[in-house]
């Protein structure tokens, strides 16, 4: 998710425009600069766990986004990779925030990255970000947590697959993540790779509200980024041949991605969970005013809000992990510019229960501002929510 996603595609790219431009505010820093990281090489290649894919996902518990913060991205920003990590509103990320996530009772952190930031024509990765999201990784393990690592929304040159660009966007998909896969081989199992976000959405090709025409091309097209990933994943060397991979479902919706047409990579090590994002109903999650498409709603939890929620959190159950194949929810959220008192706490504990208690991760949007985690005092300034996520974390899916 990101304040800058394209416009004219999906409905929920338009969405999530709105309710991440709510939540963003500038933190203060007395210090807007990054020391440059002392990177260790890659570690003696770690032993990985003769564990299941859904062991896996079911350690990683609660989980959170560090948002806002290395996927930011935008013409707008110049000079080095500081002013990138602080221009949506993050102050300069230190380690104790990472201690901070293991004190409130999360398990595992995704960490969403705009890899074209400072890139070389020939899409060389720029070695100080590099370096960073490294930085980021070895503060996660440290602290016992689970690391997730993508490719974000990344000033959106993904709509490129479905026209004359398809070879360059393929050529830079799989430079992007070759280069990510040599930094990390050595690395064990608690570091994921996430295929990409949100942007397996092809509006180009089928919009789901205009028929059935283009929509075999554009699942297809889908079904193939996520193999290709797969494929260069497992072919990359040392634990990426055995490491956990977590697929992109189909806009990440769940509707779309409970479709018959999106398929799961084929996997030789059966290592893939599938990834979805709630923001049900969009007209509280995210609007905090009426727009032309929908009246903002200030409350939530009625009967008819609860089935909704726990509707879609069985198709997910029934369709992916009844079947064997894990689910992780990597973002839900609710804005809080119009909400009543308590309405927004109250729809992201629901969501995070209704996924835990099926066996599902659920990752918390979480930004600068959002109401949840503050990273200028390492915890949750509203401590019965802080306390609420740290119940259901020691609970017992």
């Amino acid at each position: 998710m990101n304040i800058n996603r394209r416009i004219g595609f999906t409905l929920s790219s338009i969405l999530l425009i709105t309710f991440l431009a709510g939540c963003t505010e500038v933190s203060p820093s007395s210090d807007n600069t990054i020391t440059p990281p002392e990177v260790s090489p890659s570690p003696e290649t770690e032993e990985m766990r003769d564990i299941t894919v859904m062991e896996f996902v079911n350690e990683m518990g609660l989980g959170i986004n560090i948002g806002n913060t290395l996927e930011a991205c935008g013409d707008w920003i110049a000079g080095d990779l500081s002013n990138f990590e602080t221009a949506w509103g993050s102050p300069i990320v230190t380690e104790e925030i990472f201690e901070g996530y293991a004190a409130a009772g999360f398990k595992s952190v995704r960490i969403p990255v705009a890899w074209s930031n400072l890139m070389e024509e020939d899409y060389t990765i720029h070695a100080p970000l590099m370096d960073r999201v490294q930085e980021f990784v070895d503060w996660t393990l440290k602290y016992d947590l689970t690391a997730v690592v993508n490719i974000h929304w990344d000033g959106g040159w993904w709509e490129g697959f479905q026209d004359e660009r398809y070879d360059d966007c393929m050529a830079k998909y799989k430079s992007i993540w070759t280069q990510i896969c040599e930094r990390f081989r050595d690395y064990g199992d608690k570091l994921m790779f996430e295929s990409l976000n949100e942007e397996l959405a092809f509006d180009q090709l089928w919009n789901r509200y205009g028929g059935p025409k283009g929509k075999d091309e554009a699942y297809g097209l889908a079904n193939e980024i996520n193999q290709a990933f797969v494929d260069l994943v497992r072919a990359s060397g040392g634990n990426n041949e055995k490491r956990f991979l977590l697929i992109a479902g189909y806009s990440t919706d769940v509707a779309l991605t409970c479709d018959p047409m999106f398929v799961m990579p084929t996997d030789p090590q059966n290592r893939c969970a599938v990834s979805v994002h709630y923001y049900t109903p969009s007209t509280f999650a995210i609007l905090e005013e009426d727009a032309d498409w929908g009246k903002a709603r200030a409350s939530w939890g009625t009967d008819a809000d609860i089935k909704e929620l726990n509707d879609n959190m069985d198709l997910m159950k029934t369709t992916f992990v009844d079947k064997g194949i894990p689910v992780i929810v990597g973002e839900y959220g609710a804005s809080r510019g119009n909400k009543e008192p308590d309405a927004a706490n109250h729809y992201v504990l629901s969501v995070c229960r209704a996924v835990y208690e099926r066996g599902m991760c659920p990752m918390l949007w979480d930004t600068v501002g959002s109401g949840g985690y503050d990273r200028i005092v390492y915890g949750f300034l509203d401590k019965e929510l802080g306390d609420a996520f740290m119940e259901i974390s020691n609970s017992t899916n």
